[in-house]
């Protein structure tokens, strides 16, 4: 986490911007409370004290809202803690960035939607352009920002445009090299396979899931997507049979029974989805886990690729993410 010196002749008392995680009052040994605070920015946290808290005179920040903090680093068994002296909720004046604050993709959501609709655009069945189009036009305003996931893959701001944005490039790729897949079909289920992750999941203030809805809990976003796909294929009159194929690519692209899917993928188009589906989900995983190990070391065992440890060889600079809309141009 970035703090800024605000004291040439005294270099430990710092000052910054801070996403609070968590704030909790506790009581001290002597009698008194304090506050247990977890403080953030999009390169690191830190923990922070408040000591000698009073409710009826000082400030006691939300959970998942930007505050400005000054106080001093100290090291505390070996890690950084940092002594709150002062702090307070942001005003406008601030020009507070939400992104600075959390995880977020490299890439503005506007940019991807409009990449992704450009495609839906140049369809040549209309059926299939007529519900991806539809869809993404009722979903506008909560996709553009909303995350993939609440841990694991594209668990961020923005993640969930981006993991879409990505999955639609790969299968792009692969239609170039396989001729018997259904570029329109599989596009459509690229696109709209995740979509109703926009239901099954909850958000905070900082665009950051924070639980289910109970619909979420109880059917989940496969079946909820399905749904929903069912509903506007009705509504816009498209044959059964093309109904069925999307609805199918969205309740089997989990690809294994044990991993959600409510059926195996049953013909090409619906294989190949689940494949790029995991694919980029294990490639957000691996390098997100990569990253934070030195050259020549291991990363932890990681429970999404089966507990396996990946070695860092330190050819490339690794980075989860990008900016896809260069690369997708």
């Amino acid at each position: 986490m970035k703090f800024i010196p605000i004291d040439p002749d005294n270099p430990a008392l710092v000052e910054a911007y801070a996403l609070v995680k968590s704030c909790d009052i506790r009581n001290a040994k002597n009698g008194t409370q304090y506050l247990d605070i977890c403080l953030a920015d999009k390169d690191g946290e830190v923990f922070a004290k408040l000591w000698n808290y009073a409710a009826d005179k000082d400030f006691l920040p939300a959970a998942n809202t930007v505050i400005k903090v000054r106080g001093a680093l100290q090291d505390y068994n070996g890690t950084s803690q940092f002594i709150v002296k002062k702090m307070r909720d942001i005003t406008l004046t601030d020009n507070i960035d939400i992104n600075d604050f959390v995880k977020s993709a490299d890439c503005d959501g506007d940019v991807m939607y409009n990449i992704i609709t450009s495609i839906v655009d140049g369809f040549e069945d209309d059926d299939l352009k007529g519900v991806v189009a539809s869809m993404l036009e009722d979903n506008k305003a909560e996709i553009l920002s909303f995350p993939a996931a609440e841990k694991l893959h594209h668990a961020m701001r923005g993640g969930l445009l981006y993991h879409t944005l990505s999955i639609v490039r790969l299968a792009e790729c692969v239609c170039g090299i396989y001729p018997c897949i259904d570029r329109e079909l599989l596009l459509s289920g690229a696109i709209l396979h995740d979509i109703a992750k926009l239901r099954e999941y909850t958000v905070n203030s900082s665009g950051m899931v924070d639980g289910h809805t109970v619909e979420g809990m109880l059917l989940g976003h496969l079946v909820m997507g399905a749904e929903d796909v069912g509903r506007k294929c009705d509504e816009l009159g498209v044959d059964s049979e093309k109904k069925y194929l999307l609805q199918h690519m969205l309740i089997s692209h989990h690809g294994k029974l044990e991993f959600g899917a409510a059926v195996r993928p049953g013909f090409i188009e619906a294989e190949v989805l689940s494949q790029l589906d995991l694919l980029d989900a294990n490639m957000y995983e691996m390098a997100d886990a990569v990253k934070d190990v030195a050259k020549g070391e291991f990363t932890g065992r990681l429970w999404m690729l089966d507990n396996r440890r990946l070695y860092n060889h330190g050819r490339v600079d690794v980075s989860p993410v990008a900016n896809i809309a260069d690369s997708a141009e």
